[in-house]
């Protein structure tokens, strides 16, 4: 049972105690928690007064917490304000006594004042977050691909189509690389905003882990010369007792604004000397990969798991954001027992656009707000979610209206861990 500690006080840090949070954090990730001046001074740029939350037993951080400013895509392209949280760790010693439950309520609250619609994050463990009213909104898998048996043509030298795979090096990558995932994420629901320090991550301009190593980085250029696609991947060296390479190239980060992209820049992997396997890295659900292969079963799911859980903080805003496929209406009563989300509306949608409005009218679906963080992306099925008793059909056919409404044609995606 969770016992109420009064006595350790849930606050925001201070700058001086910055580093005694970042030591808790890697203590509550069950890493080496030394913290040198070196890592010290490359995070110090990411604090921000009241967005960094601990828990303190005297003068030791037992429980941390932490949230930034992000855009999330939604259902045809909008993007908005988002409350990301990170960084989540309550200390071995300090469990089940409601430290989590007070930084929770702390940070949704003050998000829900500034306007945020939804809040995000990507759960290191499944049964924690569904209790403050998250629920998991994408899917990632990865693929494993036998290289031999894909069918590909081993002498493949660029794309058919007039455009061109070309090295590029990690200072391109930070000039070309985030126009180009903009566009990506503006067409891609569930994807969120990278800023500057994202790509000074990723190419090593600045470094958090010691044992980084520099990828190799490819782009796609279309016939007209712009590029649409981008890679960052690495290679092993190993081979076999018969002196035959046996190499993975392990994709990081591969984005592409067009489909021709994508299957350039697969065909190319699969094309690399010495090259035998590819892992995907983490991908949409229905990625086009193995279908782009002329034997798709030489591509096979090694993981697949929930990505991006979402907690709406605004019924209406965030049912307003979205697109529709099709035409109708429904009211639905959300249960939201933290208080910041709850009530009953009517959803009015079609291709043109959507209403939401508080109602008085009679329920047609009841859910919680963690079931309709699930459906929001257009990922959930509301019928499957009836048969498991997590929405409840207050007039029949109810749950068919919601799916063909919420669902969409490709999946969502969120491309990043964060």
């Amino acid at each position: 049972m969770t016992q109420a500690h009064p006595d350790i006080n849930v606050r925001p840090i201070t700058e001086p105690e910055f580093p005694e949070w970042l030591r808790a954090v890697k203590v509550g990730f069950v890493q080496q928690s030394q913290v040198d001046e070196p890592e010290l001074e490359a995070r110090r740029p990411q604090f921000e007064p009241n967005r960094y939350l601990g828990a303190f037993d005297g003068t030791r951080c037992v429980a941390t917490f932490r949230s930034f400013e992000q855009q999330v895509t939604a259902v045809g392209g909008t993007p908005v304000p988002a409350n990301a949280i990170s960084a989540v760790t309550v200390t071995a010693t300090h469990r089940r006594r409601g430290l989590l439950t007070r930084m929770m309520n702390r940070d949704l609250a003050g998000a829900k004042e500034r306007g945020d619609l939804v809040a995000t994050l990507i759960a290191a463990e499944y049964p924690i977050y569904g209790r403050y009213g998250f629920g998991p909104a994408t899917t990632t898998a990865e693929w494993t691909v036998d290289v031999p048996r894909t069918g590909l043509d081993p002498r493949w030298s660029g794309p058919a189509d007039g455009g061109r795979i070309d090295l590029v090096d990690p200072e391109d990558v930070r000039k070309l690389g985030p126009e180009l995932h903009d566009r990506v994420r503006r067409t891609t629901p569930g994807a969120v905003t990278r800023g500057d320090r994202w790509w000074q991550q990723h190419t090593g301009e600045i470094r958090l882990d010691p044992k980084w190593t520099e990828p190799f980085f490819a782009v796609y250029r279309a016939r007209d010369g712009e590029v649409e696609g981008l890679v960052a991947y690495e290679v092993d060296d190993k081979w076999g007792d018969a002196k035959q390479p046996l190499d993975t190239a392990t994709v990081r980060s591969l984005i592409a604004a067009t489909p021709a992209a994508e299957r350039a820049l697969w065909s190319y992997l699969c094309s690399i000397d010495w090259v035998t396997r590819v892992k995907s890295g983490q991908r949409a659900p229905d990625d086009l990969l193995p279908l782009l292969l002329p034997d798709p079963r030489a591509a096979r799911i090694t993981s697949q798991a929930d990505w991006l859980w979402v907690r709406i903080l605004d019924v209406v805003r965030a049912l307003e954001s979205r697109t529709y496929e099709g035409s109708g209406s429904l009211v639905l009563e959300v249960a939201d027992g933290a208080g910041l989300a709850g009530g009953r509306y009517r959803l009015e949608a079609s291709a043109q656009g959507a209403s939401c409005t508080p109602t008085t009218e009679s329920a047609e679906l009841t859910l919680g707000v963690a079931e309709l963080g699930r459906l929001w992306l257009g990922d959930e099925s509301v019928v499957r979610l009836a048969a498991l008793g997590r929405v409840q059909e207050e007039r029949a056919g109810a749950a068919r209206v919601a799916d063909a409404l919420l669902r969409t044609s490709r999946r969502p995606w969120c491309p990043d861990m964060f």
